[in-house]
Parts: structure tokens; C-alpha cells; sequence
């Protein structure tokens, strides 16, 4: 549907040259021949134009167009709704600003200049400055610009989203936050905010409607410029949004109008969902009800974000979903808004993370608050997001260009960077947390993810434990729980890396010998960690390898997650495993590879996260012959009603012989219920054991399989 409010879409081909300083002094101007400079897309980014594939460069952009003089009460707007990362805009010459922030709307008020003439010119010179000193970023960009899942020698700049002109009356909407406080059956409490853009001094009628129909009127007198206003709506009898495990996922639509001498000056809509959300010690709750948390991790859906298609933004949610996950964590960056969308049309809560990741500098502490408070205005309307979080990992590791995570050099720094207070952890991230919270006042925020406890805050956050990977051993998480409960309450990164099928960018004909060091670097293959866990050099061939990376990862996926669920809320409230997908070709902890095609690890995720699941104690990997042992059988349900007359069973297999137990009785809604106990004795001729586990209850059915191998006496 056209927007009634565009008079022009810039979308399409725009001249574009480097932008030197001599073509910044004289090639913004309209008597300027760019008939030699090569051509861009926009929107888009300049690294997906072959012309362009490997700058990092600042790039001056060029378009002409005509456009009429305004009406006499008629206002025009440039308006830039995406720049990577930083610009100057200007028209036919004259200055119009310095837009920064990737994700956040830039509008300038050209009235005056379009006066002038028919015939324009829009130049907007894009820089994307590369983080040299990655302890000291400036470039409020999180993973597009540092991360070892996205290639360093990626620049996502350009004019990434679409530019307009844009005409309204006096007075413009320049942003426009809802947010729903509190609801019940009978009523919901909506929170409104608007930035009103005023030409003069006068009076205006707001008017507020509730899929189209009138909720709240009033008169208001703006000054000159930007003029904020709170207000509050009660919606009688809401149709509740809940997530897709819970219910329904019913949207509503809140229209703004602002009506200048009872003429319409201006309109803006938000979809939104009527819901309450709640965490309290890290148990998340929706509308008062209890929900364990199952999530993942959600990469860009493109590192080239632009590039993304509605259809992959979408699919990416609908693949979470097929998961059996009941949330994502847009880890480190916004996305479009059709991935919000498509989260608040299926029921998947999203963890909305600001896009700071790892070290920055103290120079951008006022506009991290600036882009915090715009963030709100921009997805906070969306009823899939229910958590905000300041900061990933706010600690100066010093990963460089090309380099993987050195768990021995880093380890000190890494512990440091925990216990001792520094710039980021305890200044920057407070900040941002309070804009938050400042500005929304209906979600939970988090002031950074995976610290641990230190002082004053002793109880610490969400945990990022990575056992089987960069410490200790894929089975130690249940003991690690079982000794500091405390930091299992809420998981919010594990896993392993894994080689994805459509490996194309791998050369493996000289195996065993690939280009280990090309793909460190560009790809983010962490080879010394796989040789302590999956060896190359302990395979014949690359394929071998390849499918025993993706076993070992689905195996640790489905043992945390299995162990995680088993305390489910004592004291786990739910888990993040990392990542469901990647961004761009890498070798990664991604179980959809950048395709979407999926490794192992994909089905044992989907396994571990089905509604009902039967789970045992972990077997040893091996056991002498003669030994006992006793396994404890657990049922865990995420339905929110009991099963009733459930039968269980479990059948061990030893040395050719067969034991079988069963129990029957009721799974209690949403709990871990324990079954009961096994007993397994060992023979003593070395051979496999298997301990079979079976659920039944009507049409849910759920199994298990858990094996150990026999050493003899």
C-alpha cells in the first residue's frame, strides 16, 4: 500500500564516488557533472556492489529529482530511515546534518530549500569507519563490526535502508513510542509518547485510535521544534497477545493523528500485542503466567542486513519456532523490523540486545543513551520483545583482526574483566540501562549478559558457559550446578563449533592440510579448540571430520539442554543456546548454517526442546565390569496441563541380557517430575550398555537414549 505521506522513494541507482576531501568541498552542490561515477543500489551496502567489495572507505552518494514547491501549509522531510554507520546529508548544496546510528530514523526539514526550485540533488556522504582499536570502539555497531562469527575484514557500511521526501502539515510526528504497562481480561494500560515536530507555536488535537476507532482525544499547544508528550489509554475487554506455547497472538493497531485547524497534519501507525511481561530471578512470566524459557541466539540474518529478504527475516523466526523455541536473542544488533514482525505474528519472544559488544570507548557514552532512548521508539511497540539488554560481554578482549578466542592468553583478562570495575561494566552500561528504563518502564533490563558475580552486584547476571568448548569438559555442567546453582539460573550462551555441510568456501583437496589459517581468519574456525575436542588428524578424510564436529556438537546441545530443563525453576528459569544461525559463510557455533542448511545439531535441539521429555542421569562414558550404578528418571513437561495415567518405561540392555522397568501415574503441568530409579549392573565382559526411556501418554510419546561401553573388571 503507498504511504500517503511519500511524495518521493529515493530507492534505486545513485551516483557514487570515494569521498576525498576535494569532493566533499565541491561535488555536493547541483552544478556538479557525476555522469562518470560509477552507479550503487540503494538501499543497500556498498561491499555488495562488486565495485566496492572491499572498501571501507567513506563514499559520497548522488541522486537527482523534481519535485513541485510545498503547499503553503505543507512541510517536506528528507527522511534516511538506515545509514551504516555515520554520514552528511545535503540538498542542492546546502548542509543538512550528520546523521549517526544505524538503526535509528534521521529526518531533516527541507521546506524552505524545496521552495527554491523543481530540480534537486541529494548527496549523502556514508563512512563506516573500521574499529581499529577493538578495546575502544567508537562505532555503536555490536557484532556487525567485532565479532568471530562475522568475517573482520567485513564493512557493513552504506545507505543500508530506504531514503524518502516525505510531506506532512505544520506539525510532524518524529517518533512515536506504545507500550503496554499492565493487562487483564477486563483491561490493558497503554503507555503513548510522541516527539512532535512544530513549524510555529500553536495549538493541535491529538488523536488516538484503536483499530480505527477514536480512544482518546485531547488538545495540546506545542512550542517551535521538537515538543514531547506522554499520555495513557485504557483498552476495555483486550484480546490478549501471549506467546505460541501459552495462545493466541491477536495484534492491534494504534493510529496517532495529529489534526492542526481541524485538518490532518500528520499520521502514524503501530501494530502492536496487549501483554504483560515479568522476569524475577531470571523466571520469565507473560500475562502471570509461568513459562521456561527454551532460546537461541540469532545472528544477522545477513552480515549484509540490506541484502536480507523478507522471506529469510521471516524464515528465520519460523525455524526457531519449528525448533520448538519459545524465544531468540537478536544477539548484539537490531534487525528490520520484518523480524519483529514475523516474532509478534508467531509467538516468539525476542531478547532484544543494544548493539554494544565487548570494549568501547569513553567518547561514546552520550550518544549510546541517545541511540538507547531511540531504540524504544523504534521496536519497543513490538509485544514479541520482552527483555532489554545494555551490553554483550562488556569486557576489552583484545581480538584482533583474524584472531580466535586464546582461552590462555585471555583467560586473566577475561576473569579480570569480571571481578574488577572498569569503564564499560560500570559506568557505560548503567547508563544505558537507566535510558531504558527511563524511557520503558514496561519491560525487565539487564545492564550487561554474561558476568559473572562480583561486587556490588553479587548475585550477577545470565551465564555464558561454554564446558566442551573453551574449558573443561562437555560433561561438567551438571556438577557445576549442582555446586553453584546460582549460575545456571539463566544460560544464555553454549555450544560448540561445527563444520555446516554447504562448506564450499573450504578447499578440501589438500586435507589434511587445508588453509587452516585463511579460515581462522575469515571464516572463524577456532583449530586449536578443535584439536582438543574433534582432531583433525584424527580423521582420514574431511568429511569424517566434518560429520564428527556436527555429532559432537549435538551431543553437548543435547545434554545441557536436557540438564538445564531437569531444574527447571530450581533454579533455572530457561536457557539461549549459541547460535541458531550464521550470518555469512563461517565455521561456527551456528546449527543452521548460513544457507540454512542444518547440521545435526538442528535435530538435537529440536529433540531436547519438545514440549515433553523423558531424561535419565548421564551414563559414564565408560564403566568397569562388576560396578552399579543407580540413574535417576525424570519426566519434564512444558504443557501447561497435567498428563494423566502417563506410562513410563526404561529397558537396559547389558552383556545380552535385558532389565525393563515401568511406572505410571501423572506429569505434573509445566514441572520436572521424578519417575523413579534404575539400577544398572555392569557385567564384567567388556561390551555396550543402552538404557532405553519411553513416555506415553495418549498421543505424546517421548524417548531417550543413553549409552556407556563396559572396560571389564
Amino acid at each position: 500500500m503507498t504511504d500517503p505521506w511519500t511524495l518521493h522513494d529515493f530507492s534505486g541507482p545513485w551516483r557514487v564516488t570515494p569521498a576525498t576531501d576535494d569532493i566533499l568541498r565541491t561535488g555536493v552542490g547541483l552544478d556538479v557533472d557525476d555522469d562518470e561515477w560509477p552507479t550503487i543500489n540503494v538501499p543497500g551496502h556498498w561491499q555488495s556492489d562488486p565495485l566496492f567489495a572491499d572498501n571501507e572507505r567513506p563514499l559520497l552518494y548522488r541522486t537527482s529529482f523534481n519535485a513541485g514547491p510545498p503547499a503553503e501549509a505543507e512541510r517536506r522531510f528528507i527522511v534516511l530511515d538506515g545509514i551504516f554507520y555515520q554520514g552528511d546529508v545535503w540538498l542542492d548544496g546546502a548542509y543538512l546534518g550528520d546523521p549517526e546510528g544505524y538503526f535509528v530514523p534521521h529526518a531533516y526539514d527541507i521546506t524552505a530549500l524545496s521552495r527554491l526550485d523543481e530540480e534537486h540533488v541529494l548527496a549523502v556522504a556514508a563512512t563506516c569507519s573500521p574499529q581499529r582499536d577493538k578495546r575502544a570502539k567508537r562505532n555503536i555497531t555490536g557484532v556487525f563490526q567485532h565479532w568471530d562469527c562475522i568475517s573482520p575484514s567485513f564493512n557493513p557500511g552504506g545507505l543500508w535502508r530506504g531514503l524518502r521526501l516525505e510531506r506532512t502539515g505544520p506539525v510532524r510526528i518524529d517518533a512515536w513510542s506504545v507500550l503496554c504497562r499492565d493487562v487483564n481480561e477486563v483491561r490493558a494500560h497503554v503507555r503513548l509518547r510522541a516527539r512532535l515536530d512544530s513549524a510555529t507555536e500553536r495549538p493541535v488535537k491529538l488523536v488516538t485510535l484503536v483499530d480505527g476507532l477514536v480512544a482518546d482525544e485531547q488538545e495540546r499547544t506545542l512550542a517551535v521544534g521538537l515538543n514531547s508528550i506522554d499520555w495513557n489509554i485504557d483498552i476495555d475487554d483486550p484480546q490478549l497477545w501471549w506467546p505460541w506455547s501459552l495462545g493466541a497472538q491477536p495484534l492491534t493497531t494504534i493510529t496517532l493523528q495529529v489534526f492542526t485547524d481541524n485538518v490532518l497534519s500528520h499520521e502514524t501507525s503501530r501494530r502492536t500485542g496487549l501483554r504483560e511481561v515479568a522476569v524475577q530471578d531470571w523466571i520469565f512470566s507473560v500475562n502471570g503466567e509461568r513459562l521456561f524459557v527454551k532460546g537461541a541466539n540469532l545472528a544477522p540474518t545477513r552480515a549484509a542486513l540490506g541484502d536480507a529478504s523478507p522471506d529469510e527475516l521471516r524464515r528465520d523466526i519460523e525455524l526457531a519456532k519449528e525448533a520448538g523455541l519459545d524465544l531468540v536473542r537478536v544477539h548484539g544488533h537490531i534487525s528490520r523490523p520484518e523480524l519483529y514482525d514475523a516474532a509478534d505474528e508467531m509467538g516468539v519472544l525476542v531478547w532484544q540486545d543494544f548493539p554494544l559488544q565487548w570494549g568501547y570507548a569513553r567518547q561514546i557514552r552520550r550518544e549510546a543513551v541517545r541511540q538507547a532512548e531511540e531504540a524504544v521508539s523504534v521496536i519497543g511497540h513490538h509485544p514479541s520483545i520482552v527483555m532489554w539488554c545494555a551490553h554483550n560481554e562488556p569486557f576489552s578482549l583484545s581480538i584482533s583482526d583474524g584472531d580466535t578466542f586464546d582461552v590462555k592468553k585471555l583467560v586473566l583478562p577475561f576473569l579480570a574483566g569480571h571481578q574488577l570495575p572498569s569503564w564499560n561494566k560500570s559506568i557505560l552500561d548503567r547508563w544505558v540501562k537507566r535510558a531504558f528504563e527511563r524511557t520503558d518502564e514496561t519491560r525487565p533490563v539487564i545492564a550487561h549478559s554474561g558476568v559473572l558475580p562480583h561486587l556490588p552486584m553479587l548475585e550477577g547476571t545470565d551465564s555464558h558457559l561454554y564446558f566442551g568448548w573453551y574449558h573443561g569438559n562437555e560433561r561438567d555442567l551438571p556438577g557445576f550446578a549442582a555446586r553453584i546453582p546460582r549460575l545456571v539460573r539463566f544460560v544464555s550462551e553454549f555450544g560448540a563449533q561445527a563444520v555446516p555441510n554447504s562448506a564450499d568456501f573450504i578447499d578440501t583437496t589438500t586435507w589434511p592440510d587445508l588453509d587452516w589459517d585463511h579460515l581462522r581468519r575469515e571464516h572463524g574456525l577456532q583449530k586449536e579448540i578443535f584439536d582438543l575436542h574433534v582432531p583433525p588428524a584424527a580423521f582420514d578424510t574431511f568429511e569424517e571430520w566434518r560429520d564428527a564436529t556436527q555429532q559432537y556438537q549435538a551431543e553437548l546441545l543435547k545434554h545441557h539442554i536436557e540438564t538445564l530443563r531437569r531444574l527447571k525453576y530450581r533454579p533455572t528459569g530457561g536457557f539461549c543456546m549459541f547460535a541458531l544461525n550464521d550470518a555469512m559463510p563461517m565455521v561456527s557455533w551456528s546449527v543452521l548454517d548460513s544457507e540454512r542448511v542444518p547440521k545435526l545439531g538442528y535435530t538435537a535441539l529440536a529433540e531436547a526442546c519438545r514440549p515433553v521429555i523423558i531424561v535419565a542421569d548421564r551414563l559414564p562414558t565408560t564403566i568397569e565390569g562388576g560396578s552399579r550404578l543407580r540413574v535417576a528418571v525424570h519426566a519434564v513437561s512444558d504443557r501447561h496441563d497435567s498428563l494423566a495415567d502417563t506410562e513410563v518405561s526404561a529397558v537396559v540392555e547389558a552383556g545380552g541380557e535385558r532389565r525393563e522397568w515401568k511406572w505410571e501415574g501423572d506429569i505434573l503441568p509445566d514441572e520436572c517430575t521424578r519417575v523413579g530409579e534404575v539400577e544398572i549392573v555392569a557385567p564384567y565382559a567388556p561390551g555396550p550398555i543402552t538404557l532405553d526411556l519411553t513416555l506415553q501418554c495418549g498421543d505424546v510419546v517421548a524417548t531417550n537414549r543413553y549409552t556407556t561401553h563396559v572396560t571389564g573388571a
